[in-house]
């Protein structure tokens, strides 16, 4: 999972701060609506967040009196996590990797959250490796929201935005049809949306629904970081209204893949 390039990119990087950002709240926000459509019904939800990284959304669930158990890779996360917490939440906090977690028992958890590892994992071997994981150890019946990062949004913002053409054809990093050729040392690998379909065909879940989390957030985050509450407000209706829609999907920079675990089957 090219950990070592992991550990320093998050040992140094705010991540907390970028989901405070006024942009990055919309993903937040976005993506703790649909945790809470997940749950409606439960009366007493077991739920699984693997790769928590520092607590966003574990911690809030926890917080809120959910039972959670979060599993992370990168020691400097979990200790940011453990720093929030003051021992009467349920949670249970420990270091692991998202392609193995055989320390937790097969159909436990009625909602497994992927909303990390994904962007880390690079060959179709282990991002199946990790989705097969996470699918046993979700009840029949249970969901699993499962995090992406986006190919087009790269492309236009990075590449062409930020100028970084030359730089990244000599490196061969862009495919024929423009896709991009991550590899651990480049920290984020990139998909498109019949990537994520092809990884779900291959498991016994069914999609709920495909969500772009930030939509066109990011394509305009000064504008955004500097809109007054009710024009932000504004902004968040409009997302939501439309950040279903699937013409859309493969523009937003990240997409939240919503799973429901076969009854019956395991992985």
């Amino acid at each position: 999972m090219g950990t070592d390039y992991l550990n320093e990119y998050y040992s140094s990087y705010n991540e907390e701060g970028r989901l405070l950002s006024r942009h990055g709240q919309v993903e937040y926000l976005t993506t703790m609506r649909v945790i809470r459509e997940c749950l409606e019904g439960l009366s007493d939800p077991a739920i699984l967040e693997v790769g928590a990284g520092t607590g966003r959304y574990s911690v809030t669930l926890a917080k809120e009196g959910l039972r959670v158990t979060a599993v992370e890779l990168i020691e400097h996360n979990l200790d940011v996590l453990r720093s929030k917490l003051d021992g009467t939440e349920p949670i249970s906090a420990m270091q692991g990797n998202a392609l193995d977690l055989s320390a937790l028992p097969d159909d436990g958890f009625d909602l497994t959250m992927l909303l990390g590892p994904m962007y880390h994992l690079y060959t179709k071997e282990d991002k199946l490796q990790a989705l097969r994981e996470a699918v046993r150890v979700t009840k029949p019946g249970g969901k699993l929201l499962v995090a992406y990062c986006m190919n087009e949004p790269t492309v236009i913002m990075y590449v062409f935005g930020l100028n970084h053409l030359h730089e990244v054809m000599e490196l061969n990093m862009l495919t024929e049809d423009w896709h991009c050729i991550s590899e651990p040392k480049d920290l984020f690998e990139l998909v498109r949306t019949e990537d994520i379909a092809a990884l779900d065909a291959e498991l016994p879940v069914r999609r709920l629904k495909l969500v772009a989390t930030d939509g066109a957030t990011n394509f305009m985050r000064e504008q955004i970081d500097a809109m007054d509450d009710e024009t932000f407000a504004k902004w968040l209706d409009y997302h939501f209204a439309v950040c279903e829609r699937q013409d859309l999907i493969g523009a937003s920079h990240h997409t939240l893949d919503v799973l429901e675990k076969e009854a019956g089957d395991d992985a």
